[in-house]
């Protein structure tokens, strides 16, 4: 299992679950952008979740090792899209972070609009620089547009990780409760999300975020 979708009551909740880390490889991008196809057929609002003490650890590593060059290529680009795909999704998108949320899994926060993440020793964040790797565009822009500009050298060019409350004043996280609220919280604000004006709220989200999404989209392919 990778990643499943419920729908009631016009929120979907997708649910990331690999039995590990929750590793982003090419099953886990297909099962969350299938059902984000069914999400936006269906629901006002979605809540995208991860399993206990794990949002996503990054892309699988283990699996990019074994792989070619153009197969790493396709994978990181497709996380990008995937990236891109919530930060312009055209309904709310709240993250409910059970854990960690590590390199990829902390640019799917910031694709989100509202980020929940739960108390405890979880790290969160861009490590790109510690493990040798220089940020995709997708990734840079998306730190452009959601982290506090204080925090921006600590966490691109030094690539700390941070606890939740510390991620919180960065940026990645909007706010932290209970483990054992998160997914709950998360569920309360999709529902009050939900009942905002449909058009508006994509509309001014079109227009706050596509300087962004110009220098992403490009380099991105779904």
């Amino acid at each position: 299992m990778s990643a499943t979708l419920t729908i009631e009551n016009e929120l979907a909740v997708i649910t990331m679950d690999d039995g590990k880390a929750n590793a982003i490889n090419p099953a886990m991008l297909d099962a969350l952008n299938a059902a984000l196809d069914e999400a936006e057929k269906s629901a006002k609002a979605i809540v995208i979740t991860g399993r206990p003490d794990r949002f996503s650890g990054g892309f699988d590593l283990k699996m990019m090792m074994d792989a070619s060059p153009e197969e790493v290529r396709k994978l990181v680009m497709g996380g990008g899209a995937l990236a891109l795909r919530l930060f312009t999704m055209p309904m709310p998108v709240i993250a409910a972070c059970t854990g960690h949320g590590i390199a990829m899994g902390c640019f799917i926060l910031l694709g989100c609009d509202k980020r929940i993440g739960a108390a405890g020793a979880y790290r969160i964040g861009a490590n790109e620089t510690q493990i040798g790797m220089v940020l995709p565009v997708f990734a840079l822009e998306l730190c452009k547009a959601r982290l506090n500009p204080l925090y921006m050298t600590e966490s691109v060019i030094m690539g700390t990780l941070f606890s939740p409350e510390e991620a919180v004043t960065v940026g990645y996280l909007d706010r932290v409760t209970a483990p054992d609220q998160v997914l709950a919280e998360a569920m309360t604000e999709a529902e009050r999300l939900k009942a905002l004006p449909g058009a508006a709220l994509a509309g001014n989200k079109t227009l706050l975020r596509q300087p962004f999404v110009d220098v992403i989209a490009p380099t991105v392919a779904r």
